[in-house]
């Protein structure tokens, strides 16, 4: 795809070609990233961060993405906050802030809302996750974090095998990811869940089509015995009528290390698009899981960093330009890597 000037909406946009590009742009975010270099590429430049529905990780991910390429960022949080509490329409709302931006970043609650915005928006707009539809920039650092684990172990994303777990039906980032996979050879997916949040026919056969070993399950202990990846995801309640009904579901999938021990290879690697939910009647990933090295979790949001950087510096086109405008940092950086 042409990325100048383009909105970032959803993973059907996307060849394997372009996911190469995104990633290899991302590897030259490390060091801005990690404060050992400072760039003031798109210094000037207005992010308009849009959450109309709750987030800490992506709205901070994306604007401490473009602050770290030296742009500024302009942020509407809930609906309450906004003129569309007064009975605007998004229209008029896209028309209006995209003449205050030079790119928009937006989530929404409903499905295809994000693209509606975008279709009438003066400047770029990517999807920070409409409703249970995609949250394509969650799939793409998710994959880059697949990429750099298994390479660390002598893998590639061809013959990837990963275990989805728990809220298929609403859980946007598996549904995203699901059409990354189809991009590359020889993949094999289990997804676990429980049959009333399975993941959407549609896709599965989508999936298939496109030539995935897809097989679906209601059973953690076999489904995680042969995978790479073993991806967990909460039970999204915002999506349910009632937290009772949520409840019904809560907890039914939780791994440990002792789980993790007996069922999993050594190295199987363990993702979670976060906020991982540890309250007792939930525990998706147990706390006695953060002193395994395979846990990514962490290094997954600082992967965020990078692929959004990527995206920015891609759709504004300055990525020739990124060293420079590269200069040293001044100040003591204690910073260390996440585990």
């Amino acid at each position: 795809m042409e990325f100048k000037g383009s909105s970032i909406l959803s993973i059907s946009q996307f060849e394997r070609g372009d996911i190469d590009r995104i990633f290899r742009v991302a590897d030259r975010m490390e060091p801005y990233a990690q404060r050992q270099k400072i760039t003031r590429v798109l210094e000037g430049a207005i992010l308009g961060n849009m959450f109309f529905e709750a987030s800490t990780r992506t709205r901070i991910s994306f604007g401490s993405a473009f602050n770290l390429l030296g742009g500024e960022v302009r942020e509407t949080v809930g609906f309450e906050a906004s003129a569309l509490a007064k009975g605007e329409s998004l229209q008029d709302t896209a028309r209006v802030l995209s003449g205050f931006s030079d790119i928009i970043c937006m989530r929404h609650p409903q499905s295809g809302s994000v693209a509606d915005f975008a279709s009438v928006s003066r400047v770029p707009v990517i999807n920070g996750g409409d409703g249970s539809n995609e949250h394509p920039s969650q799939a793409l650092l998710d994959l880059y974090t697949i990429e750099k684990e298994l390479k660390g172990h002598g893998r590639q994303l061809d013959g990837l095998r990963i275990a989805m777990i728990g809220d298929l039906k609403h859980g946007r980032t598996v549904h995203s990811l699901c059409k990354l996979l189809m991009l590359f050879q020889h993949v094999s997916v289990q997804l676990v869940s429980p049959v009333e949040l399975a993941m959407p026919r549609e896709l599965v056969e989508d999936m298939r089509a496109a030539g995935i070993q897809v097989e679906e399950s209601e059973r953690l202990e076999s489904s995680i015995s042969h995978v790479d990846i073993v991806y967990s995801t909460r039970i999204q309640e915002e999506r349910f009528s009632s937290k009772d009904e949520a409840d019904l579901y809560r907890g039914r999938f939780r791994l440990n290390q002792a789980i993790y021990t007996s069922h999993c290879e050594p190295n199987t690697v363990i993702m979670h698009p976060l906020p991982r939910d540890s309250r007792a009647e939930a525990n998706e990933l147990d706390r006695d899981l953060d002193s395994n090295p395979n846990l990514a979790i962490f290094r997954q949001t600082d992967n965020g960093l990078l692929v959004r950087m990527a995206l920015f510096a891609m759709i504004l086109d300055v990525t020739h330009l990124i060293e420079k405008y590269a200069t040293e940092v001044r100040w003591f950086n204690p910073r260390q890597p996440a585990c």
